[in-house]
């Protein structure tokens, strides 16, 4: 079943709402999604997935007020995260199942980064990233985001890792699917994190051999990735940054949740870094959202505010990528579409 998301019924059916109760609608929005940060953080999903259980209960066994906690769960059941199956007794749907610590497509730690009162309140200062066109979440934490989440709050920083593959169990099993990677001899995750895409990749392609290219203290945590994956004996760790240089050697190169993180300055230099080393019939696969010109709906288009007032990146067109390839010596080939919110622009030497 296709997980990508097309909002357009849901955007019809607000179109139908008299323009005021549509407004209202949007900017309540916020209390919704706090909502559901609150029921992530708690493991009410969890505390469900045996069946419905009561306010009192759940109340209970997360330590929290009754009625606060019936009211959170009335807002979300009233917008179909949970359901109320009888007077103040709440049990899953198939949404809030993915809310699930278990479930093969959790949400559960996307959920709880989006809401973390450090990140969340970012969103407050997009006023100031529009006026600037620069970060909000310099100004509100005095330095860059990858320094906050890297160096300077490393629980922080550990919520948005564990976000990251949540929100890779949408995206991985797409870029698997649509994407053959049984001819390559080498494949080489750049910025890979701890390797989740590049495991998947050589767990389903074993003739394959990986490469993980990572800043040195992210590695450490690579090695229990691919043990678990089950890949490790087939995988190299290159330690450095993309910004300095990128000495591997692959017959594919893919970075997944990178260009989006930068401006294209920034990119130009990953990106012909990765063309020094590549050879002539290498390939270049970036797995980003691809924004739809005009008003398509895309769950990109609503990402690439978070682009805006964390990292200080964008989401990108294909002629912005065409474009932003062929100022790095590269030319983009094809665009493939995926059954998730990223699409794969391929790419070679120009």
């Amino acid at each position: 079943m296709s997980t990508k998301p097309t909002p357009a019924a849901a955007i019809e059916n607000l179109a139908n709402l008299p323009p005021a109760v549509q407004i209202m609608n949007i900017v309540s929005g916020a209390f919704v999604s706090q909502a559901a940060y609150v029921a992530a953080k708690l493991g009410i999903a969890d505390i469900l997935a045996e069946g419905p259980r009561t306010a009192e209960y759940i109340a209970v066994a997360t330590q929290t007020n009754e009625d606060a906690v019936y009211r959170v769960l009335r807002a979300l059941s009233a917008s179909g995260v949970f359901i109320e199956t009888e007077q103040r007794t709440f049990a899953n749907t198939p949404a809030s199942d993915t809310l699930r610590t278990d479930h093969p497509e959790s949400t559960r730690d996307i959920t709880i980064w989006m809401g973390e009162p450090e990140h969340w309140k970012v969103y407050g200062g997009m006023i100031e990233s529009v006026r600037t066109g620069k970060p909000a979440w310099d100004s509100v934490h005095g330095e860059p985001v990858f320094k906050t989440l890297f160096e300077t709050d490393q629980p922080l920083g550990d919520i948005f890792n564990r976000a990251m593959t949540s929100f890779s169990h949408v995206t991985i099993p797409a870029i698997i699917e649509a994407y053959d990677f049984s001819n390559a001899g080498t494949v080489a995750d750049i910025a890979g994190g701890y390797g989740h895409l590049l495991g998947a990749v050589l767990k389903t392609n074993p003739g394959v051999k990986g490469v993980l290219f990572e800043l040195p203290h992210v590695l450490e945590g690579a090695p229990e990735m691919m043990e678990s994956y089950g890949v490790a004996d087939r995988v190299e760790y290159v330690a450095g940054s993309f910004t300095e240089s990128i000495p591997v050697a692959a017959d594919i190169y893919f970075m997944k949740h990178i260009i989006h993180d930068w401006y294209d300055y920034k990119n130009e230099v990953i990106l012909r870094n990765i063309r020094e080393q590549m050879s002539d019939d290498a390939k270049l696969l970036i797995f980003d959202a691809i924004l739809p010109e005009g008003n398509e709906p895309h769950f990109g288009k609503v990402l690439d505010l978070e682009m805006l007032v964390s990292p200080g990146g964008k989401e990108r067109t294909a002629v912005e990528f065409e474009a932003l390839l062929a100022r790095s010596g590269l030319k983009m080939t094809r665009i493939i579409e995926t059954k998730s919110p990223v699409g794969i622009v391929e790419a070679v030497k120009a």
